[in-house]
């Protein structure tokens, strides 16, 4: 009988706590938080990711060329698509905001459409704040030229800190 009232009050629970996890907590400096509507936390309600985090997600390295950089250029970072999913969200907008305060507002789509990844290495090499780091974001330039365009270029976000994830 008390396994059942038990099991009853499982059932009862709320799925979106019963589906959350947390996150392993980093271990260096955060240089990406995520807030929001999201299920997966290492710090009261938010999601915090350490640079070995984000290079531990799944990823690419991709060569292209870009309006903020001469010639063409490696671009080194997890998907986006891959830190979402770390941090459990949900929602269908993504504010993406830089450390100057600069915000952009971002589909979700974006992330799951396109191989669009946070960039943590530029030509090989960490990005410092003065060359757009820690987190630029990069749109598949290299496979999808329709990309190209301003609708895009104003959603690339360098210097990001912090995704805020908005129904």
């Amino acid at each position: 009988m008390k396994f059942l009232i038990a099991a009853a009050l499982l059932c009862a629970l709320p799925v979106s706590h019963a589906m959350s996890a947390s996150l392993k907590a980093p271990e260096g400096d955060v240089v990406l938080t995520i807030t929001g509507d999201i299920q997966n936390t290492n710090k009261a309600h938010t999601a915090t990711f350490d640079l070995a985090m984000l290079q531990a997600l799944a990823g690419r390295q991709a060569i292209m060329e870009t309006p903020w950089t001469n010639g063409a250029t490696e671009f080194d970072g997890p998907y986006l698509k891959a830190i979402l999913e770390a941090a459990g969200a949900h929602g269908k907008t993504l504010r993406i905001k830089a450390l100057n305060d600069y915000s952009a507002d971002v589909p979700i789509g974006d992330a799951t459409d396109y191989e669009t990844i946070l960039a943590v290495k530029m030509n090989g090499k960490p990005m410092s704040v003065r060359d757009k780091g820690p987190l630029f974001m990069i749109y598949p330039f290299d496979k999808n030229h329709e990309l190209y365009n301003e609708k895009y270029f104003s959603r690339s976000v360098w210097q990001i800190k912090e995704i805020e994830v908005v129904d």
